[in-house]
């Protein structure tokens, strides 16, 4: 019985070491995403960090809809980040856990 236990924390510090490598390789996953007008482009880590924006000086001319056109492109980049954050963190996570009936976590 205790072999098992030992064994299944075993399994769980590795599904844990693995989950926060996976979310360091995360900051090295870059997303590139463009407005529908391609006036803006954002670049955000996986991890939701942002490391770019580029903005064509047009838009410097109606602070209203470069206001409108960044929160909108920021978001759209934001949930695609999160998408592939979750998914990957998921797929690591749930590869080094034990079956436990009724502990379906993942």
């Amino acid at each position: 019985m205790f072999g098992d236990l030992k064994g299944m924390m075993g399994k769980l510090k590795e599904a844990q070491a693995k989950v926060t490598a996976t979310k360091q390789r995360m900051d090295t996953v870059l997303i590139d995403k463009k407005s529908n007008d391609g006036l803006i482009n954002v670049t955000i880590t996986a991890n939701r960090e942002l490391k770019g924006i580029e903005i064509d000086d047009r838009l410097l001319e109606n602070k209203k809809k470069l206001e409108e056109s960044l929160i909108s492109i920021l978001n759209k980049a934001i949930d695609q980040a999160t998408t592939i954050h979750e998914k990957e963190v998921a797929a690591v996570a749930s590869e080094g856990m034990p079956k436990i009936p009724g502990m379906d976590l993942f």
